[in-house]
């Protein structure tokens, strides 16, 4: 179903505040409940993004219109796509599903995939997370970030590493996990190439709970001196398994993750993790499709793979040879 404005409730989740919070704000009642001055500069700036409009009759969509679509599950992209099509001359209008007339469309897939999104519209459109033959599309690079993560680990010396989420064999990964194989794939190379002895636990989830039962069932019998969580929700439960087991991290066990979660840099220690910035993610998405739009041509190479960064933080450190 097409809707036929930005409605109030669209600026609140675009913001990250409530509608009570957004009407306020709108209305310039911000004060009343002592609103943030940044939550109420999101507010508004977002509104003027999406083109809001308080009242009177719906709001055509202006010459220059980039649809944003989100899968349920979409990574937080909004941000990066907003700033950078406001940057290039383009309003932002966040569609639940195609059928507003727009210039060109970033669709943002919920999980990572290889297969063409349903529905997906006819016209220039980039795709966000997926891939799909003749289709352009944006996703993070796991590859390269597999490989950043492992020299993070050879570097600081360690020899011996154990992969949660993933079994020790370079194919050894849940079905259809594209993710997962890509970052296991740049963890081997590097690994092999130094001689790093690496072992695995498959789980059936990313999940801090899958984490903490893989680990606390690997160190029973054996302490390797790292371990590299395939996502930082299952470092979450590594490491409270390893303070069940007297495991100090990083003096007995670093830990490592990915996709830096807001929570990484809460956990006592703070929590070394791989990921690509959403931002940069939602940004790149409108340039190539903005690229598409002036020159209508496809771009080459068709695929773009957005760099991760090392976010180093407390739980990674050189092992502690007298501790084994």
């Amino acid at each position: 179903m097409s809707r036929t404005r930005v409605t109030l409730a669209d600026v609140a989740a675009a913001s990250g505040v409530s509608v009570t919070t957004a009407s306020l704000v709108l209305t310039g009642r911000a004060r009343e409940l002592r609103i943030s001055e940044a939550a109420e500069q999101r507010v508004r700036s977002t509104a003027h993004l999406l083109g809001y409009r308080r009242g009177g009759p719906p709001a055509r969509p202006r010459a220059r219109t980039i649809g944003l679509v989100l899968e349920p599950g979409a990574p937080d992209v909004v941000r990066g796509v907003a700033e950078a099509a406001s940057w290039r001359g383009f309003s932002l209008l966040v569609m639940g599903s195609g059928g507003e007339p727009v210039n060109g469309v970033v669709h943002v897939a919920g999980t990572r995939t290889t297969t063409a999104p349903r529905g997906l519209r006819p016209g220039p459109v980039v795709l966000l997370n997926s891939t799909a033959a003749a289709v352009p599309s944006v996703v993070p690079d796991e590859v390269r970030g597999g490989r950043a993560a492992a020299r993070v680990l050879v570097e600081a010396g360690h020899r011996h590493v154990h992969l949660v989420g993933a079994g020790p064999g370079r194919f050894d990964v849940p079905p259809d996990g594209i993710t997962a194989l890509e970052r296991l794939i740049g963890l081997r190379d590097v690994f092999d190439a130094a001689g790093v002895a690496v072992s695995g636990s498959r789980c059936p989830e990313w999940t801090p709970e899958a984490g903490y039962d893989a680990t606390r069932a690997l160190v029973r019998h054996c302490r390797p001196t790292a371990l590299v969580c395939l996502d930082d929700r299952l470092a979450f439960g590594a490491q409270q398994a390893l303070t069940e087991a007297g495991l100090s991290t990083p003096r007995d066990v670093s830990v490592l993750g990915f996709g830096d979660d807001p929570a990484a840099s809460w956990m006592r220690p703070q929590l070394t993790t791989v990921a690509v910035s959403r931002h940069e993610l939602g940004a790149r998405a409108v340039a190539v499709l903005t690229s598409l739009l002036d020159t209508h041509v496809l771009p080459a190479p068709l695929v773009h793979r957005v760099p991760p960064r090392v976010r180093l933080r407390a739980s990674v450190a050189p092992p502690n040879r007298c501790g084994g």
